[in-house]
């Protein structure tokens, strides 16, 4: 086997990878970077984020309001001091992006535009019009290229993480087009593979997002924290799952039932405002959460439209005008026109809610650091935690950056602090012991199991047990196909026994990381007993700070459900209180 040597080996080079390769070799020109991603680049999944990155910059926001607005939106399950550091660095962040060459759009003056985002009191989400991902993709990797220590391995395909007297020493990875195994040895290894949206069956996620990163982590002990919060975004097109992004309530448009009502009035998110007033109170800018749950109960009033593909609600943008619409919203018009036959310029847009983001992830400090030594995480496949029990829009964009520029430093000051090189002999044998679990999969034979069958029960269950609203009784129905799955799962037969591009092997392996993933979602769904934020129980309807103020830990068990645990949420200024979004947006 091919064995690779690094300094550092970053596993994903979306933009929390690109940001910590820079970040790295802007600290020490002389160090072996490998960038490793199962796509270019480009293909990364960041650039398909829309609407914008949050960041404090005009004058009446201030760091404090961006820090309540964070810690109240994630019904306090945030650690404090890791928002803290978030709201201080982003706009450092935004502002090195503008120097890179990032093309924020601009207000008549000249300074940065910033638009309103769901959740936040203030205006604070820059934006590159509503390709704001693919501009900061595109900085970060045209910026990266200026670095000769920053190699790219595009198109491998990571399966383990070495670990080797309790230290991660580097992985082991299928390189694509030869379909050859790759040892690459680095003295510290940090993930940002993005997160697991693929286990449900209606996403915005793409092909890519099936929790590869997370999947490494969990098998080499690290605990996947607060699992059970997953973000539905209310408005992805009904016949794709394509995301509509937040700005395009964030310019103003209006949610609307069947009855041309907009319903979030009835939900405790502010009263009606007519339209053209300047100011709406927070209804459609309320968080993603509670109008994905608003959704939930007019549906079950009978109030949404029907469509061919199941209820909706409309998303009515015809009062901001054509102008305005292909100047902030030119792809958001393509989108509708292209997937929907529906032109937001003359009719209202069907959109439904659906599976957006991963709150949890990879349990990491405010370094960024896991509990294994020499093992780094930043962007949607960690939990830093931000986030807490619900996202809000524009702050994941602001976390690639942050965090993955911190997850860089703090490997370099791991590399500093002169940890052992390790056995070459010990790292080699149990990359072999890698290698050999692969070609496992080639000698089966007999199976009755297909990946696209397992993966399509998979999907199922979760939409079905796991989405916008659980029971108990629904989550452990989940938790047992979720095992039965696995253990199918062991069964599984390749129909490809080729080497070359052999996408029936990478869409195997990628199942194992999926269904990882899920049993971890559906089982720290199962063990709290309360309703906060993304995770709402029907038979547990309120929040108990009592019991379950803290963050769940899912540590992976090979044979059985996984083992749970808990550790403290990080309280640093901001007590527990009442979420309220009945008031004004500024």
């Amino acid at each position: 086997m091919e064995t690779i040597q690094a300094d550092v080996a970053i596993i994903g080079a979306g933009g929390a990878g690109l940001r910590a390769a820079i970040a790295l070799a802007e600290a020490d020109p002389k160090l072996k970077i490998a960038l490793i991603s199962k796509v270019y680049p480009m293909r990364s999944h960041t650039c398909a984020a829309e609407g914008g990155a949050a960041g404090v910059i005009k004058a009446d926001d201030s760091l404090e309001h961006h820090f309540n607005d964070t810690v109240g939106g994630g019904d306090w399950l945030c650690d404090q001091d890791a928002v803290e550091y978030l709201v201080q660095e982003a706009p450092k962040e935004l502002i090195r992006l503008e120097h890179w060459g990032c093309p924020w759009s601009r207000e008549p003056n000249g300074s940065v535009a910033v638009r309103p985002f769901g959740g936040m009191k203030k205006q604070r989400t820059w934006f590159a019009a509503d390709k704001s991902g693919f501009h900061i993709l595109h900085t970060l990797f045209q910026t990266s290229l200026q670095f000769p220590s920053i190699n790219r391995f595009d198109e491998y395909y990571a399966t383990e993480l070495i670990v080797d007297d309790g230290r991660c020493r580097g992985l082991t990875a299928i390189e694509m087009r030869s379909g050859q195994m790759r040892q690459i040895q680095a003295r510290a290894v940090i993930i940002a593979g993005g997160g697991a949206g693929r286990i449900f069956p209606f996403t915005t996620n793409g092909a890519i997002k099936t929790g590869d990163g997370m999947a490494l982590a969990y098998r080499a002990g690290v605990p996947l924290k607060d699992m059970e919060f997953v973000q539905y975004h209310p408005t992805g097109l009904p016949s794709t799952g394509t995301l509509l992004t937040e700005a395009c309530r964030g310019e103003g448009g209006v949610l609307l039932n069947k009855n041309g009502r907009r319903f979030l009035q009835d939900y405790g998110m502010g009263p009606e405002t007519p339209l053209g007033k300047p100011v709406f109170k927070t209804m459609e800018l309320g968080p993603r959460d509670r109008v994905s749950q608003a959704f939930w109960h007019e549906q079950k009033k009978g109030n949404m439209v029907p469509t061919q593909w199941g209820d909706a609600m409309l998303l009515d943008m015809r009062h901001l005008g054509e102008k305005t619409i292909n100047e902030r919203l030119p792809l958001v018009r393509d989108m509708s026109i292209s997937y929907m036959g529906v032109d937001p310029v003359t009719d209202p847009v069907p959109v439904r809610p659906v599976a957006h983001y991963m709150m949890g992830g990879i349990h990491t400090d405010i370094r960024a650091a896991t509990r294994l030594a020499g093992l780094f995480a930043a962007g949607e496949c960690a939990c830093v935690s931000i986030n807490g029990a619900n996202r809000l829009g524009s702050n994941s964009l602001t976390e690639l950056l942050v965090f993955g520029r911190r997850a860089g430093l703090s490997a370099m000051e791991y590399l500093q602090s002169g940890p052992n090189a390790g056995s070459d002999a010990a790292t080699g044998a149990l990359a072999n012991a890698a290698q050999a679990r692969v070609r496992a999969l080639f000698q089966r034979s007999g199976g009755k199991e297909s990946v696209v069958g397992l993966r399509k029960e998979m999907m199922q269950t979760m939409e079905q047990h796991a989405g916008i609203y659980r029971t108990g009784e629904g989550l452990g129905a989940a938790c047992d196909k979720l095992a039965e799955l696995r253990r199918r799962y062991a069964r599984v037969e390749l129909q490809d026994k080729t080497n070359v591009y052999n996408t029936d092997l990478l869409q195997a392996l990628e199942l194992g990381s999926m269904l990882d993933c899920a049993q971890a979602v559906a089982a720290s769904a199962a063990a709290r007993r309360e309703s906060r934020g993304a995770h709402q129980r029907l038979d547990f309807p309120s929040r108990d700070d009592k019991n379950y103020l803290k963050h769940s830990l899912a540590y992976y068990n090979r044979a059985e459900v996984p083992r749970m645990d808990y550790c403290d949420v990080v309280i640093t200024k901001s007590q527990p209180g009442v979420r309220d979004y009945s008031g004004g947006h500024e």
